[in-house]
């Protein structure tokens, strides 16, 4: 990664004095707002500080999230529109929310719209019409799970996207959304940029996965692991209440396992976590039955959680299905352990009891928690001082405990994952107590 790969790209120079009134502290100072030189620092170690001072570079970094002295968009003359897609997510409200009222009550923004479901909205056959977002319309939504404003998957002509909004004479869209969501806010900055337009495409990134690259948490995630953390303690009484019970929970986590292992984590009733970004075998005598069969022997009850992406290379003479976004469909992980482990143990005359747990749904479209409340809220401020100032085709990150800004194209380059040699799987290991290897 170079220095260029985090270049955030602007409309044009700023000029309109921010209505922005910082806040004076009794001795004088304020907070301040964010000059060229306030930066976050990616490798924020001592060794890298070490490697580059000798080197003479200067390191790489990101550009702090915040307020500027000076915007680029005339608050009186500009016209917002907001957009949520893909599938749903703990906070998507809360952003909605906050967006708007960043805009009108911070910025004095009196326009603002609501695009209806997904990028499906911007095109005229669908009919969707667009809402006007007004703070008195969007007061107590963050109370709700889900959207306001819908949701589609799948990518839309790019090109009739930007003509509607010209036609409706937008200057700014705010696309909240995961990796395919971004995708398309690229293509839309790229073909505004072809036709030289002056319109802003803020993205804030959507996962309730966590697996955004180049961000350390996502909002969403803290409430779904949080959730999970109950469903845990509720399957493990299922399968402490039976003799050599077996509970199968299978959660959310298409390319990175971080909800799974967070939830383990949290409460510290799993015997077994397993992760997209782990391989095992099922036979053998290292295989994950035989180390299951262990472990009921020795304490007479079992809690699996699984992540929906793990083990998929055991589908692989399967027909390979996409949906609309063009991800890969998921064989069911859960139901094939279970159908496993009872072949097994059945065959083998071993007692045993199972059930399979699948909240999948409950979790994605519940309300967000407090602290994921607090996240989004700021996540869209930050969103909103950037748009403003004329950033554009970049995501709202988090790193290092900072807000920042990235590209679009950076954010989506690849997926976070869980390092296998990482500190976080090592807490696992020890949590569940499960072997470091389940492969013969």
């Amino acid at each position: 990664m170079t220095h260029a790969d985090l270049n955030v790209e602007t409309l044009g120079i700023s000029q309109i004095k921010s209505p922005l009134n910082l806040t004076l502290f009794p001795q004088g100072s304020s907070f301040g707002f964010i000059e060229k030189h306030d930066r976050v620092l990616f490798d924020a170690s001592l060794e890298n500080y070490k490697r580059c001072r000798k080197a003479g570079e200067t390191p790489i970094s990101f550009e702090k999230a915040g307020p500027h002295k000076h915007l680029y968009f005339d608050p009186s003359k500009t016209k917002a529109a907001i957009v949520t897609c893909g599938g749903l997510c703990p906070g998507l409200n809360n952003v909605i929310r906050s967006i708007v009222n960043e805009l009108h009550y911070r910025y004095q923004v009196t326009s603002i719209i609501g695009i209806q479901y997904g990028y499906e909205g911007f095109i005229d056959k669908y009919h969707h019409p667009v809402i006007d977002l007004t703070p008195e319309r969007v007061d107590n939504i963050h109370l709700v799970g889900g959207t306001i404003l819908g949701s589609s998957r799948g990518a839309q002509d790019v090109g009739r996207i930007v003509d509607k909004l010209v036609e409706l004479n937008v200057n700014i869209l705010f696309c909240i959304g995961g990796d395919g969501t971004l995708h398309g806010a690229h293509a839309i900055y790229e073909e505004i940029l072809r036709r030289k337009l002056k319109i802003s495409v803020s993205g804030i990134p959507k996962t309730i996965d966590n697996d955004i690259n180049l961000i350390d948490k996502s909002f969403g995630f803290e409430t779904a692991f949080t959730i999970a953390h109950d469903i845990i303690r509720y399957a493990h009484n299922e399968a402490v209440g039976a003799y050599n019970g077996i509970a199968v929970l299978k959660l959310m986590g298409r390319d990175s396992g971080f909800i799974a292992a967070y939830a383990a984590l949290s409460i510290q009733l799993a015997n077994f976590v397993l992760v997209p970004e782990m391989t095992f075998d099922l036979e053998g005598s290292k295989g994950f039955l035989k180390v299951l069969r262990d472990r009921l022997e020795s304490r007479h009850h079992a809690l699996i959680v699984v992540a929906e992406g793990a083990g998929q290379y055991f589908f692989e003479d399967e027909v390979v299905e996409k949906d609309a976004s063009g991800n890969i469909k998921n064989k069911d992980i859960g139901l094939f352990l279970k159908d496993k482990i009872s072949e097994e143990f059945n065959s083998a005359d071993f007692p045993f009891s199972i059930k399979y747990i699948d909240p999948s749904y409950i979790i994605r479209s519940a309300p967000a928690n407090a602290n994921d409340s607090k996240f989004c809220n700021l996540l869209a401020q930050n969103a909103v001082h950037a748009a403003m100032a004329g950033k554009t085709d970049f995501v709202i990150g988090h790193w290092n405990n900072v807000f920042t800004l990235l590209p679009i194209p950076a954010s989506v380059s690849k997926r976070s994952k869980i390092d296998m040699e990482s500190e976080l799987w090592w807490n696992v290991l020890e949590t569940t107590g499960q072997p470091a290897s389940m492969k013969n």
